[in-house]
């Protein structure tokens, strides 16, 4: 797969230099073009983004007002056109546009929020009004509270994805960071969005707050869970999908899943020698001691062995499911161990172990053999 910062192509300065020349009488194309021409083969993703937005910022009229009526006269007249063309600027090439508003753009505050949302149906304004919320954090949740009901979704999806106290790749917002409660009634205003794109956003959303307050997100799930609706339900389950695999107490609870009374008959790893490239294969048998129906979460984690000779568990999702009064419940479960961009693996010792509603069942081991360098 092509990397993402080839999205950020001379193809696109091209593209968006294409449209500038048709909004300022003045524009210098071979200004705008060359300085980016000279450095991009040698960055990477975000320093790219911000190479061309700050060309974009030199070439763009001062007044503010100037600057608008030309962001907006190139963005592309469809929202659903996933990249740009003759007709506009979409997809990846409306982020450096986006970033020109948010770094250039507080002292037309208003003005700015506006553009920003009207930007957004091309890809997302979630990292650029960032900006806004770290300048006057109040007076941007004022705004942004107004589009709650916007018919546009990617409207309101950016007044949850936006607002993110730990958004990807984003700069961090350390004041809902410390404290998410001006953010608790927006998102339960957003919690029955009639689109998924919406509700997911809701969703990752309180997972972030959820690193930082995770007895207030049981809090949260508890109210929200009963007598929800299923697509109500996804969204508490997918928001509290780290407090499950921490087997959190209060938020397991919440969701319906109580003490595990089960037994584990059976857990075996097969290939206890696993090649790098490899799998590792285990099998469980559960038998319940309750004679009533129990809902489990079953997830499993890998403890990878580290260059100290220490291991760090990872917590992977296995399976839901309800086990019927001493019924018995047979699995088998294949994990690759092979390169991921994420993780450095060394050689040696390594532990499996199975974990139901959070807590620990049982562990065993496999010898990780990884070929010299």
């Amino acid at each position: 797969m092509e990397p993402f910062k080839n999205n950020f192509s001379m193809k696109l300065v091209v593209c968006i230099a294409d449209h500038l020349e048709k909004q300022l009488p003045d524009f210098e194309r071979k200004t705008f073009e060359r300085p980016i021409g000279q450095k991009l083969d040698r960055l990477e993703l975000k320093d790219r983004m911000q190479l061309i937005a700050d060309q974009l910022h030199q070439a763009l009229p001062d007044d503010f007002d100037d600057r608008a009526r030309v962001l907006r006269a190139i963005l592309h007249p469809d929202a659903t056109n996933p990249s740009s063309d003759d007709r506009g600027i979409s997809g990846w090439g409306s982020l450096p546009l986006t970033m020109v508003v948010g770094q250039h753009g507080l002292d037309d505050f208003d003005q700015s929020l506006q553009l920003l949302k009207e930007m957004t149906p091309l890809f997302s304004s979630e990292f650029a009004i960032r900006y806004f919320l770290l300048a006057d954090q109040d007076r941007t949740l004022d705004t942004m509270k107004s589009w709650i009901n916007d018919p546009d979704c990617h409207a309101r999806r950016l007044v949850s994805e936006g607002t993110r106290p730990r958004l990807p790749w984003a700069m961090q917002l350390p004041r809902l960071i410390k404290d998410p409660s001006p953010m608790v009634p927006v998102l339960k205003a957003l919690r029955d969005d009639k689109q998924e794109y919406v509700r997911r956003s809701v969703a990752n959303h309180l997972n972030d707050i959820a690193k930082d307050h995770p007895d207030r997100v049981a809090t949260i799930a508890r109210q929200w869970y009963k007598g929800a609706s299923p697509h109500r339900k996804k969204l508490v389950r997918h928001a509290c999908r780290s407090l499950i695999k921490q087997g959190h107490r209060a938020t397991l609870k919440a969701l319906g899943y109580g003490r595990p009374e089960v037994a584990l008959n059976k857990f075996e790893i097969p290939n206890s020698i696993v090649q790098f490239g490899d799998a590792v294969h285990f099998t469980i048998t559960l038998q319940s001691t309750s004679s009533k129906d129990q809902d489990l979460i079953i997830d499993y984690a890998i403890h990878h062995r580290k260059a100290n000779g220490k291991t760090s568990p990872k917590v992977f999702k296995w399976k839901t499911l309800t086990l019927r009064g001493h019924a018995t419940y047979e699995a088998t479960r294949k994990h690759a161990i092979r390169h991921i961009s994420t993780r450095v693996y060394y050689g040696g010792e390594h532990h499996v172990e199975i974990l139901i509603n959070g807590e620990s069942l049982g562990r065993a081991a496999f010898e990780l053999i990884k070929p010299a360098p």
